[in-house]
């Protein structure tokens, strides 16, 4: 059985070398390792493959044994031996690919959560900014310095990628810009008279605002999501509201293009299925 185990040891000659001699004489094998190096101690990650019969305790035990410290034991596939620089490089390419993925792919590459209500016993976190959108990034395993400059990295480039894709075409000749009307739970737009999009809401018990949205498939990629989002971000700042409630599906792409082009700042949590996105609304003056 393959294990992904992290663990800190202490900066001096040797230590990892009584770490490899208790996994030898345990009949564990070292199939991949990588050196996160500290002032005072180092954080190794090692892919280990385990007798059929242990379990994450037995290795915990002889990790512990071995001097490690703050011990993280988790199941991992043969795609954990992928070459670490590989990892990060293939990564990247999913960024560009599709930007707007950037919360799932950054989860899977530090084998974290972006729903903190998932984890009961937290013991770090990474929190990464995109322009005014936060994703938040918690595991049980402890963020290391080279990781949080890495995951800074990475949101540099999706906010980049996101700036340069969200330069709207041109409006058509024969289109008029669009009016944005609230009224009572839906901000409208129209053009001409006709609908091309609206945001609706639901107060729900504690308070929220949960909103649904959507735009004509030929209008989209103009702002106009982006400017019935504001709107109804104003609309419940003006109703005492504290914040606003985006749900859609786990790989909807639009979602922060969305966000950063209204301006507003919000949090990002992915589950299984969907993506929530909250949106404090206290601060944004009123309409």
């Amino acid at each position: 059985m393959l294990w992904r185990v992290r663990t800190t040891l202490a900066d001096r000659p040797g230590a990892l070398a009584e770490l490899a001699a208790s996994c030898g004489a345990a009949g564990v094998n070292i199939l991949g390792l990588h050196v996160h190096p500290g002032i005072d101690r180092v954080t190794d990650e090692l892919v280990l493959r385990t007798p059929d019969d242990w379990g994450l305790s037995d290795l915990a035990e002889l990790v512990e044994g071995s001097g490690g410290t703050r011990v993280s034991v988790l199941p991992c596939t043969e795609a954990s031996l992928t070459d670490q620089p590989t990892r990060y490089v293939l990564a990247a390419r999913s960024i560009l690919a599709q930007p707007a993925r950037f919360p799932d792919v950054v989860a899977q590459l530090f084998d974290a959560e972006t729903d903190p209500s998932d984890l009961g016993d937290v013991m770090d976190g990474m929190d990464l900014d995109i322009g005014h959108v936060l994703v938040q990034l918690r595991r049980t395993a402890p963020f290391t310095a080279a990781e949080h400059a890495r995951g800074t990295a990475l949101a540099e480039l999706v906010t980049d990628v996101l700036a340069a894709a969200q330069r709207a075409p041109e409006p058509d000749a024969l289109g008029d810009d669009p009016v944005y009307d609230v009224a009572d739970s839906v901000v409208r737009a129209t053009v001409g008279g006709v609908a091309i999009g609206s945001a609706t809401w639901v107060v729900e018990d504690d308070g929220a605002w949960h909103v649904d949205l959507g735009v004509e498939p030929a209008w989209r990629r103009r702002g106009i999501g982006s400017r019935l989002l504001l709107e109804t971000a104003r609309a419940a700042r003006g109703a005492g509201a504290d914040e606003i409630v985006v749900r859609t599906a786990a790989d909807n792409p639009a979602v922060l293009p969305l966000v950063l082009s209204s301006g507003l700042r919000g949090r990002i949590r992915m589950g299984a299925d969907d993506l929530t996105v909250r949106i404090p609304v206290r601060q944004l003056a009123r309409a």
